[in-house]
């Protein structure tokens, strides 16, 4: 956000927002499945985030169940498989500056970068948020020669079918994303919304390649800097959502992993706190001070036993329910690895489990949304929850 002098207090607009945002859909409110639809529906009326249904359903790097993520394709198919918002994108640099959509910068995952013999020698290995990572970076290239390289499959065990569409599709820019949005508005007659993740900021700052500030440039040249803009921010480094908070109006969200782990831009300042003592009421209440949201690990809003099955729901959502958060936990997949261990089905890798009953489960933690690799399964589900 702004200056203090333009704006009212950001804690208290926020908290407000947060508040409206997760009271319109009645999931912290107890109310029947009747009831919460007919919030669902009516929540439209109050733009913003109040305009998403509860709980909304998030197309996770797209609809990257069916096709390669952060794609076109992927994104498209989000939108007609019922998404509320499409992850549309990871954001990393390239060498020149531009902002393009990846899950991470190591590409040969993702791309056919092995298959370009002109890139061999861009092939190194890195240091990435402490872990020695081999493989092709975004920003050891420009955006001209990523542009030559198509989009792969990243998990071709799982979703051997999504492999039909290997180097189908490029690799999109952030403004390309923005253009996308608008066109897509246009056509569907329906505001389309997304939620792009700053990677690795610390990482790419000591490169030189700070990522918010460049978020934020392209945001306000497209218009979509302000509180109701349909473009929701989110990051695993606190710090990184700060920063924009300053820089942007848009709404925010603070990425929480597992318990045990520390945001990398806290092992690089020294500070010694974890997730855990995040999802303090503490915690909570100081992300509420510069963000409008969490989007935790599922384990942090249902703990796991050691066989993967679901053990113990925490208090999570009521504690940050209470600060005015909502939880946008992540994520929901169809195939058994994905799934907790009761609601897996035979052994096979690329089997779906039961997903209409872990969403189930998920929904009724009173989640504000949930990030999933399947919309339409998503959406299905949550129709059963509100009308069940």
């Amino acid at each position: 956000m702004g200056s203090q002098d333009e704006h009212t207090d950001g804690t208290g607009r926020r908290a407000l927002l947060g508040a409206a945002m997760f009271g319109a859909g009645g999931a912290v409110l107890g109310l029947s499945g009747t009831a919460r639809a007919a919030g669902a529906q009516s929540a439209g009326r109050g733009g913003g985030l109040k305009s998403l249904p509860v709980p909304t359903v998030i197309g996770h790097r797209g609809a990257s169940g069916y096709r390669p993520e952060h794609t076109f394709g992927s994104y498209q198919l989000a939108l007609d498989l019922g998404a509320d918002v499409v992850e549309a994108g990871d954001l990393v640099p390239t060498r020149d500056g531009h902002l393009v959509c990846r899950h991470e910068p190591e590409i040969g995952g993702t791309t056919n970068v092995a298959d370009h013999p002109e890139f061999a020698d861009r092939r190194t290995t890195k240091v990435l948020d402490g872990v020695s990572t081999t493989g092709w970076f975004t920003e050891d290239f420009t955006l001209a020669e990523l542009k030559t390289l198509r989009a792969i499959e990243r998990i071709p065990a799982n979703r051997p079918h999504n492999t039909l569409y290997n180097g189908r599709w490029s690799i999109p820019t952030f403004e390309e994303v923005l253009k996308w949005q608008d066109e897509q508005t246009r056509k569907r007659g329906k505001q389309v919304w997304i939620y792009p993740e700053t990677k690795h900021p610390t990482y790419f700052r000591a490169l030189g390649l700070g990522l918010e500030e460049r978020v934020a440039k392209l945001l306000h040249q497209h218009g979509k800097d302000k509180r109701n803009s349909p473009v929701i921010l989110q990051s695993f480094e606190p710090t990184s959502i700060q920063r924009l908070n300053k820089l942007v109006d848009n709404p925010l969200v603070v990425l929480l992993s597992a318990a045990n782990t520390r945001p990398w831009d806290f092992v690089e300042k020294g500070d010694p706190r974890t997730v855990a003592d995040l999802i303090t009421p503490k915690g909570l209440r100081e992300i509420a001070g510069y963000a409008q949201g969490i989007g935790p690990t599922l384990d942090l809003v249902i703990t796991k036993k050691a066989d993967g099955s679901l053990d113990k729901e925490t208090t999570l959502v009521a504690d940050a329910h209470k600060v005015g958060l909502v939880l946008h936990p992540y994520t929901m997949r169809n195939e058994n690895p994905f799934l907790p261990a009761e609601y897996r089905r035979g052994t096979d890798a690329d089997a779906y489990g039961d997903a209409f009953g872990a969403f189930k489960r998920y929904f009724a933690t009173g989640i504000d949304g949930v990030f999933t690799d399947n919309a339409d399964t998503g959406v299905l589900a949550r129709a059963d929850f509100v009308n069940g």
